[in-house]
């Protein structure tokens, strides 16, 4: 996995109201979990996974 993805997954998480605290802290932005970064994180994991198993690069 990158590095971007990572630290995106680690700030990123789910709030007690259900709203992302990495978009709240970074840019106070009220945006619903899982944020549009969480959702490019975890494709991009998944893509990555895929390929190694497959025998490529991502």
């Amino acid at each position: 996995m990158s590095n971007e993805a990572e630290r995106i997954l680690v700030v990123h998480l789910p709030g007690t109201d259900g709203l992302c605290t990495g978009c709240q802290a970074w840019w106070s932005r009220l945006t619903p979990y899982p944020c549009w970064q969480v959702d490019w994180a975890t494709s991009w994991q998944g893509r990555s996974v895929t390929a190694a198993l497959l025998g490529g690069r991502a």
